[in-house]
């Protein structure tokens, strides 16, 4: 092609750009009318930082002076024999790509010489100034990049409301918690997890986040549930009322009842052992995953105090309630470290996750805690770990304000310190619509084991 030529085309190009300008103009101001208020803001604050990201990036030494020469320049000083006017130093500013939602923006950036994760960590409250945001948040994104997120409005300051589709969940190890004080989704695997412990003061979430479990996972046949609810003498009384149609078994705050289901999860428990090579032809359901024949049993006993407290006394009916004590804190101990590989996962809900609440030897492992508002340190040591101490500003302490009822504390994996939840509430009328709809769903898991082994009193199997 000839240079008049393409000094012809050059109307044509410039015309195509103009389009392609105009194009994503249209979009960005249709998406503009049909977004909310928030998401409004969020849009013309991304265009903001766009704008100002070079001037700020100097400001905030984010910037690299590079002082080799171009390579144009050193193409032209070698066709100068060696010779070139001296070229100003170029300051090089990291790239970055900006998203808007409805709670600010989510800026990815590259990292440059000199420039990485600890340099943008250190500027992120400078950031929130110039950005005007709440925090400002700075996580690695693999190789080279940066997440920076930024929240106008604070996430946990706002309680939620959620509406459980009804439909069944593709996996059924997925726990989606809520969102994070950057706005951004929790989610915790319960593949492998044998026990989970929810801690906290009454009315500020456990129940409710437990609610909210079972009606997302109800839908699904491979998940059955059981409940021991400590504060209830029947389902009709308690919190799960609303849910008691989708529970294979349910006892109240009697000990003895309590001590019945125990033992009849820990005869299921030892019957899978016994027929899971067989069934499955694997030696841990998670190497499949659950099924409708070997659905996931998630046990919650809640208010779990009631069920292990010790009772001190010499009268009788205290030695059988101390007697009954002793042998629930056995038989869960049992299904916490023996019951993963199995399929039965155990939720243990409680004010305070003391020893005398919780036994050590359940409490301790239990791979996944999370902690509601407390009133004292040392309960929230008992429900997080010693580690607590060095995350002050985390501290479930400082949730006791009515504004953070249902937001939780806990650790995620791949990221340091601790992180605070917002668990979103599901009104009773939901959950009793899913409870209804997926009713028939329900099955005594003991009688889908196949080639079901029978124990008896001292653990051997029995004729």
């Amino acid at each position: 092609m000839t240079p008049p030529e393409i000094v012809g085309l050059a109307p044509e190009v410039a015309g195509a750009v103009l389009a392609l300008v105009l194009l994503r103009g249209v979009v960005w101001l249709v998406r503009y009318i049909r977004a909310d208020r928030m998401m409004r803001v969020s849009m013309r604050q991304a265009i903001r930082v766009r704008r100002s990201w070079r001037r700020l990036a100097r400001m905030q030494g984010l910037t690299v002076t590079d002082r080799t020469p171009s390579f144009w320049a050193q193409v032209s000083a070698g066709a100068n024999g060696g010779q070139s006017k001296p070229q100003e130093p170029r300051v090089l500013v990291p790239k970055i790509r900006v998203r808007a939602d409805r709670f600010g923006v989510e800026v990815r950036a590259t990292t440059l010489p000199r420039v990485g994760l600890a340099d943008y960590q250190k500027a992120a409250p400078y950031l929130a100034d110039a950005w005007r945001c709440t925090r400002v948040s700075v996580l690695p994104d693999g190789p080279g990049a940066v997440r920076i997120r930024a929240v106008r409005h604070d996430p946990l300051a706002s309680a939620t409301d959620h509406v459980p589709s009804g439909q069944a969940p593709e996996v059924v190890s997925r726990w989606n918690l809520g969102l994070d004080e950057y706005a951004a989704e929790v989610v915790v695997s319960l593949a492998e997890v044998p026990g989970v412990t929810v801690a906290g003061l009454p009315g500020f979430g456990k129940t409710s986040l437990i609610n909210k479990l079972i009606c997302d996972l109800a839908p699904s046949s491979a998940v059955q549930f059981a409940v021991a609810d400590g504060k209830a003498s029947t389902a009709a009384e308690g919190d799960y009322a609303d849910v008691a149609d989708r529970l294979f078994a349910f006892v109240g705050d009697d000990l003895a009842a309590g001590n019945e289901l125990f033992n009849r999860m820990v005869e299921l428990r030892r019957a899978r052992s016994a027929a899971i090579r067989s069934t499955l032809g694997v030696r841990n359901v998670w190497h499949c995953g659950p099924r409708d024949s070997w659905p996931l049993v998630v046990l919650i006993i809640d208010e779990a105090h009631t069920f292990f407290r010790e009772h001190k006394g010499n009268d009788p009916g205290t030695k059988k309630l101390a007697a009954l004590a002793a042998e629930n804190a056995r038989l869960v101990e049992d299904l916490v470290k023996k019951g993963r590989s199995v399929g039965i996962l155990v939720i243990l809900a409680t004010q305070k996750a003391t020893g005398d609440a919780i036994p050590t030897f359940i409490r301790d492992v239990c791979p996944v805690g999370l902690s509601f508002a407390q009133k004292t340190i040392e309960a929230a040591v008992a429900a997080l770990g010693e580690d607590i101490r060095n995350w002050p500003e985390a501290s479930p302490v400082a949730l006791q304000d009515p504004t953070y009822v249902g937001v939780a504390v806990m650790t995620v994996q791949g990221r340091a310190g601790f992180t605070r939840v917002r668990t979103p509430y599901v009104d009773d009328s939901h959950a009793a619509r899913i409870a209804a709809d997926t009713t028939h769903l329900t099955r005594d898991p003991a009688a889908l084991v196949v080639g079901e082994a029978r124990w008896n009193g001292n653990g051997a199997e029995a004729a």
